[in-house]
């Protein structure tokens, strides 16, 4: 059987080695996802945490497991507020502006 994926909108933000060093363009969604408690499910934290830098890379905890952000990855927030990275190419293949 061959299925189509619905019609949904979705956030999603690029994350870069410049935003992560300066925070003041993450959506307030981002934002919220890093004030939460580790490991609540939806929570962004830093690799390295607590010896971060600022400059190391995302981690999203999800219900499957811990997701590292690389640079150039977006971050998506789903239909049901879940958090996941997702490669640029496969992003571009996937999502367009609405």
């Amino acid at each position: 059987m061959k299925f189509r994926k619905k019609p949904v909108v979705i956030e999603a933000f690029q994350m870069t080695q410049e935003r992560r060093a300066d925070n003041n363009e993450w959506p307030a969604w981002l934002n919220e996802a890093w004030n939460k408690a580790w490991p609540e499910p939806g929570a962004v934290s830093s690799e390295d945490y607590p010896n971060s830098n600022g400059k190391d890379r995302l981690v999203i905890y999800t219900l499957e497991g811990t997701h590292h952000v690389s640079w150039g990855d977006w971050i998506i927030q789903g239909v049901r507020g879940e958090l996941y990275p997702c490669k640029p190419e496969i992003f571009a293949a996937t999502y367009e502006p609405a």
